[in-house]
């Protein structure tokens, strides 16, 4: 079922985007160049938009995997206000067809956005159904097995850093990427074994834009998001098949019992959905954990603030560092009418792409928003989005998840401190591909 589905005509699903008389700003944000440095670098661009000219309209991102001729351009939205307003607005501004500002194979997109790129009417009953499992109640009801793959997590970081000769080791591949890995996968009860398989081919999918994972050329790296997309899908279809015959008390089991409409998901639906839920809900939780642990060392005020009060104060604390690592950059939505935005005018068919670690860092919203404080209350971030309708499923859990893993970190290795960070290159994800930590300096 493509995703094109959603929209009110052909026209609109189309990739098409903008005026080509139009012209685009003289700060352009869609160069490799400008998403290659670091989002310290970034802030200083987007500092100038929120302050001259907030909404600027830019040029398609610079030599991504698929060219559309008709494709000219976004929309940018740089501050806080004009984002949430952008997300709270689901009637001029669609999800459909890509949440992504790179375009991407359709075929791609159809078999690993599930909900997160559909509009009305189909979003809201399968939202309602999929939300049922990430409610505060439910997070409550799996607390202790995440407090218990926390603890798992950190008794193999000790152990790798003890047998380690100099007492480093990646705190990525060992608790950044493992943690959410298993709490997801024990909500969809995928069997030890193939998880850790899945999150390699999910590494991979989300890394289209990295040389070491994708390869030399933009064929290399379509084969490779393709490849992704089918291991994942026949892995849900086996997974699917043996649910349906002996139903349990995973996820799994209740999307294949669930009905829409009087009709119950297709295996695509399942299975988009299920590749939605292993990236998102990996990589958000890996992103904020590694930006986490990196913050907590570079800022070693707040690290002692936060150990005076460890199960007082994490909760705030988890919240701040979020905002700080915003671990999704962007995301798109297409202008289903013509409109206006703060007196800007937006056409029918319109690119306009969400730049969240801009919003971020908007000193209009957030107070002294380029420091570091744990004690940040209220937060106005907007890493979970800016509400509305695609309000990011997963926030409680992975709220859950950093609290019990810096919980649990901070009580055993309160003085772990971390290298300097590994970036995967991309627009997307804001991904620390590795980070050293020792957990017991000298």
């Amino acid at each position: 079922m493509s995703t094109s589905t959603w929209f009110e005509d052909e026209d609109t699903a189309s990739n098409a985007s903008g005026n080509p008389d139009r012209p685009h700003d003289a700060i352009n944000l869609s160069t490799k160049e400008f998403w290659w440095t670091t989002m310290d670098e970034r802030e200083k661009t987007f500092a100038v938009l929120r302050t001259e000219r907030p909404i600027t309209w830019q040029p398609p991102f610079e030599d991504g995997l698929i060219d559309e001729p008709e494709d000219y351009g976004y929309w940018a939205i740089t501050t806080h206000r004009h984002l949430v307003e952008v997300t709270r607005r689901p009637e001029d501004f669609l999800s459909a067809p890509s949440i992504l500002m790179e375009n991407l194979p359709v075929q791609v997109i159809d078999a690993a956005q599930s909900i997160i790129a559909m509009d009305a009417p189909r979003h809201p009953p399968l939202r309602r159904l999929m939300a049922s499992a990430f409610t505060p109640r439910q997070m409550r009801t799996i607390e202790d097995q995440i407090n218990a793959n926390a603890a798992m997590v950190v008794d193999n970081l000790i152990q790798k850093a003890k047998e380690s000769p100099d007492g480093w080791v990646d705190f990525v591949a060992e608790c950044a990427a493992p943690l959410p890995m298993h709490n997801i996968n024990d909500m969809m009860g995928i069997p030890d074994g193939q998880r850790q398989e899945a999150a390699e081919w999910m590494m991979k999918a989300t890394s289209w834009g990295d040389p070491e994972y994708a390869g030399p050329t933009k064929d290399d790296a379509i084969t490779m998001l393709f490849d992704a997309v089918v291991y994942m899908h026949d892995l849900a279809g086996g997974l699917i098949e043996e649910r349906r015959a002996n139903p349990g008390p995973d996820l799994f089991s209740s999307l294949c019992a669930a009905e829409v409409d009087g009709e119950q998901l297709t295996d695509h639906e399942i299975g988009s959905f299920f590749v939605l839920l292993t990236i998102a809900g990996n990589d958000t939780t890996r992103q904020s954990l590694a930006h986490g642990m990196r913050a907590l060392t570079t800022h070693p005020e707040q690290r002692a603030w936060l150990l005076e009060d460890l199960a007082g104060r994490m909760s705030t604390a988890a919240e701040e560092m979020v905002r700080w690592a915003t671990p999704i950059m962007t995301f798109r939505r297409t202008a289903s009418r013509d409109c206006e935005l703060d007196g800007i005018r937006i056409t029918k068919g319109d690119k306009v792409v969400l730049f969240y670690s801009s919003a971020n860092r908007d000193e209009l919203a957030i107070e002294r928003p380029h420091e570091l404080d744990l004690s940040r209350h209220p937060n106005p971030h907007v890493a979970f989005g800016g509400g509305g309708i695609h309000h990011c499923l997963g926030n409680q859990l992975a709220r859950f998840q950093i609290r019990a893993l810096f919980t649990e970190l901070l009580t055993r290795c309160p003085g772990i401190e971390a290298g300097e960070v590994e970036l995967t290159p991309g627009n997307f994800f804001h991904v620390v591909k590795r980070m050293p930590c020792r957990p017991f300096p000298s």
